[in-house]
């Protein structure tokens, strides 16, 4: 066996630490041969323009493009290796194919190929062969290529962990839910950026990650099961295997908040692609609604369901996010073709334009959104006048045909469309809109889609692949739109147990029947926490189905507090306790925004931060936070302030508690004052 031995594996990494170096050495050598051919080639054009005709100058700055584009190519790669040199591979499978001798395969984050020896000397952990590694233990295995299925036998699996150069150690493994690397690496203090997970991805992981073949994959994990960062290496994964067809720029990330996007926003660099763009789902809108029209956010919509119990406004909301409100959206478009349209004859000069026409060109033109039809209708009506008097029409005349063509229906903007909705659904009273026409947020996304419906939008036909976060705080209002502005393929994520609104939550059935054909994946196994965390968050929101890691940690302690002062002097007794920990991270996750300032205030310090909604990082540190914020995000410890009856009562505070609870890797402690909240019951 090659290098069988931990130091002959050492001597071995300082072997290809060697071969990264000159191949660092050779890129060096291309950019700068690159840098000054450029230079000369510009030089040259500089001296000579004024002999060049253009066509001269278009293929001299051809060129130049192709000059800078190699350069570009060339700084990259050096980034790659320089990557490499940190951390060449994390994992090693000895495979022999069918028919052959066992051979070596290294793998790591990205491929190294040795020029001279003309040897992949590390493997892509994207690459074909690499899926072994994930897939199968010692013995028969097998991979598939583009030219069928490679099958085989794998004789060892070794994994390793390397840090800046260094083989910090080795372990010969398969491939289970015990693994020492992976329980190494959850042990590990957090820090302030979602990290990759190559050297630790399971099975079932894996399958999701190189599933090509679903057009939309719906993937259901409970808390903690890594579902965000495999989407996302899923998503390097379909990089690296269609890189012919689809770039970075190419993919939208949906993210539920700036902070998380930028929390997560280190994992794609990692792994070697480029910055992916991302939104909220209030830039989509804003977008959509051209900036014109006000709208309540979803922060807000919660922020005012934590701080006062309306149920009128509750009413509104569960009525908006149901299937029955979409159902009733469609009955009204097909009422408004129907039923308020006018047609009559139209009479130009000397000429008659029978409505008999009128409405065959209008009912022509079905495919077309109905508010751009008037437009195309008024242009054949003008074309039919003109050949039937035989003269140009006078611009008088024109105008008299374009606002016939717009008499012919009763609204002229989709906001009043959208009033006339209700009240032809025999509930007014359902849409409240506020100073300035204010909308909630549970009408925005219905004006969007009537807008869609009747003007027609195609601002998003760039995106090849969406990718969804949070995909249970979206109604089914939010996913008919969705699903009509990106007609690409889908990775929707999320968990029905960690809805901030419960009551315009989405369940994994509602989503499968928005999207009938959708490949779904349901993860059950935690990571995130200790089993005594995941257990007394199971007190607050039951899920039979959860798994939790076999890992151990203090139980969560819940501290009574005689008064308020108390439960802040209690804070800072924590927050002292985190710092002589050595955890890196410490979440103190609040219900509401003011709560989170009170905590402020009474922590001022340079390492605590405070996150609101218009906050767009996330630092290391002391995080002090909404539980609304706080989703996707972990922390080594996290302490939950006011936990008490009193404060937490209604099923969104239950939603909150849960996933503050579930914030937490290593150490949880909830405080109160008074009696505490019976969810804990």
């Amino acid at each position: 066996m090659i290098n069988a031995t931990q130091q002959e594996e050492k001597e071995y990494l300082e072997q290809i630490k060697e071969q990264l170096t000159l191949a660092i050495r050779r890129v060096d050598g291309s950019v700068k041969q690159f840098s000054e051919e450029l230079r000369e080639k510009k030089e040259y054009i500089h001296e000579h323009q004024s002999g060049m005709d253009e066509a001269d100058m278009v293929a001299a700055g051809q060129s130049i493009n192709r000059m800078a584009f190699t350069g570009e190519a060339a700084v990259g790669r050096k980034r790659k290796l320089l990557k490499l040199g940190q951390s060449p591979y994390f994992g090693r499978l000895d495979f022999a194919a069918t028919g052959r001798e066992a051979a070596p395969v290294y793998i790591g984050i990205y491929s190294f190929f040795d020029e001279l020896q003309r040897a992949n000397l590390i493997y892509d952990w994207r690459a074909p062969i690499s899926s072994m590694f994930y897939d199968f233990e010692s013995g028969p295995a097998s991979y598939t290529t583009p030219a069928g299925p490679v099958r085989g036998t794998i004789g060892l699996k070794r994994q390793y962990r390397i840090r800046d150069g260094r083989m910090e150690f080795l372990l010969d493994s398969d491939v289970n839910i015990q693994d020492d690397v992976l329980q190494r690496e959850l042990a590990k203090s957090s820090d302030d950026k979602l990290k990759n997970i190559v050297a630790t991805i399971q099975r079932d992981q894996n399958a999701v990650i190189r599933n090509e073949s679903a057009s939309v994959m719906v993937i259901q994990g409970v808390a903690g099961s890594g579902k965000t960062s495999i989407a996302l290496h899923r998503i390097a994964f379909l990089l690296y295997r269609y890189r012919e067809t689809i770039a970075a720029g190419d993919i939208l990330i949906i993210s539920p908040n700036k902070v998380f996007a930028d929390y997560i926003s280190n994992v794609l660099p990692e792994l070697g692609e480029e910055y992916i763009p991302e939104m909220v789902m209030e830039e989509l809108a804003a977008d959509l609604l051209e900036n014109r029209q006000p709208f309540q956010t979803f922060f807000e919509q919660v922020s005012a369901l934590l701080e006062h119990h309306d149920a009128a406004f509750i009413e509104r909301i569960r009525f908006k996010s149901s299937f029955d409100f979409l159902s009733q959206l469609n009955q009204y478009l097909l009422h408004i073709e129907n039923s308020y349209l006018t047609f009559q004859d139209l009479r130009v000069g000397s000429t008659l334009v029978p409505k008999a026409l009128i409405e065959q060109k209008f009912r022509g033109y079905h495919r077309v959104p109905l508010l751009k039809r008037f437009a195309l209708v008024a242009q054949d009506v003008r074309d039919y006048v003109r050949h039937a008097a035989g003269r140009k029409l006078s611009g008088r005349e024109k105008g008299t045909i374009g606002e016939a063509m717009n008499r012919m229906f009763r609204f002229q903007n989709v906001l009043d469309i959208y009033r006339d909705f209700y009240r032809w659904a025999g509930q007014p009273t359902l849409l409240k809109l506020g100073h300035n026409l204010k909308l909630e947020y549970a009408d925005v996304f219905a004006l969007i889609y009537l807008r869609i419906r009747l003007e027609g939008v195609s601002t998003y036909a760039h995106v090849k692949h969406l990718l969804i976060d949070e995909m249970q705080d979206y109604t089914p209002v939010q996913y008919a739109v969705l699903s009509r502005l990106f007609t690409c393929r889908k990775t929707i994520l999320g968990d029905v147990s960690q809805t901030v609104n419960p009551y315009s939550a989405s369940s994994a059935e509602t989503i499968e029947r928005v999207f009938p054909q959708a490949d779904v994946v349901r993860l059950y196994r935690s990571y995130r926490s200790t089993m005594e965390i995941t257990a007394f968050a199971q007190r607050i929101t039951p899920n039979p189905h959860i798994i939790p890691l076999e890992r151990h940690g203090p139980a969560p302690a819940v501290v009574g507090c005689g008064s308020p002062a108390e439960e802040l002097d209690t804070l800072k007794r924590l927050l002292e306790a985190f710092r002589k920990s050595g955890n890196q991270s410490l979440g103190i996750i609040c219900k509401t925004q003011h709560q989170a300032e009170q905590v402020h205030e009474a922590l001022p310090a340079p390492d605590v931060h405070l996150l609101t909604d218009e906050s767009s990082s996330f630092k290391e540190g002391v995080i002090i936070t909404t539980a609304h914020l706080a989703k996707g995000l972990e922390f080594d410890e996290v302490v939950v302030p006011f936990a008490s009856a009193r404060t937490y009562q209604t099923e969104v505070d239950r939603s909150m508690l849960y996933v503050a609870c579930t914030r937490a890797m290593h150490q949880l402690t909830l405080t109160h004052t008074g009696q505490p909240t019976g969810f804990l019951a």
